[in-house]
């Protein structure tokens, strides 16, 4: 059997973490061999379980490093579940490139965009690679029309990266969202020419 790729990506709030849930489980009812990981940083609701925002869960290995999924790699796994895929280092793409290549299904999720509307670098890369694509969107916490970008309520650090689920973060259209950064940032200037 041929491995494959497949990403689900999308906003805060789209759905990407039920809708990978909902895959492996279909996995697991085919009687195949699932493993799931996720990143170390996602400590919202269990450390050692895949755990949507609206209750669903899988049992899961929370991981430093991409590299941890390969030396955690059961004999016999033919799914491979990976969350929250914008937490992990670069190197995860070449995992599960790696992983794709020995005949294994493997089913990322992740964030496509942070807080300020800007790519992140590692979901690129995974989208420019996997075979199939799926995006989410959520619905707009202040007008009710489809929603892409990830609001953070209250920006009281100037980390990338802020864990934290519907206390701080509302998924928004783009009319309703609101970048932390009132001029453009130097990468957004680049890519518009500016």
């Amino acid at each position: 059997m041929a491995g494959t790729l497949e990403v689900v990506t999308g906003s805060m709030f789209s759905g990407k973490t039920s809708e990978l849930i909902r895959r492996l489980r279909l996995c697991m009812l085919a009687k195949k061999k699932v493993q799931i990981f996720k990143s170390y940083r996602d400590n919202r609701y269990k450390d050692e379980a895949l755990v949507s925002h609206d209750g669903f869960e899988l049992p899961g290995f929370a991981v430093r490093n991409s590299a941890d999924i390969l030396r955690s790699l059961d004999a016999g796994t033919k799914v491979v579940g990976i969350d929250e895929a914008q937490f992990f280092d670069l190197s995860l793409v070449s995992v599960c490139e790696s992983l794709a290549n020995r005949g294994l299904r493997v089913i990322v999720a992740g964030l496509d965009l942070d807080y300020r509307g800007e790519p992140f670098e590692i979901m690129t890369h995974l989208l420019a690679r996997a075979e199939k694509v799926t995006k989410n969107l959520a619905i707009c916490s202040v007008c009710g029309e489809d929603a892409h970008y990830s609001q953070l309520l209250k920006a009281d650090s100037a980390e990338r990266i802020i864990v934290a689920a519907a206390d701080r973060y509302e998924a928004r259209c783009r009319e309703c969202f609101k970048s932390p950064d009132s001029a453009a940032s130097p990468a957004r200037e680049a890519i518009l020419g500016n």
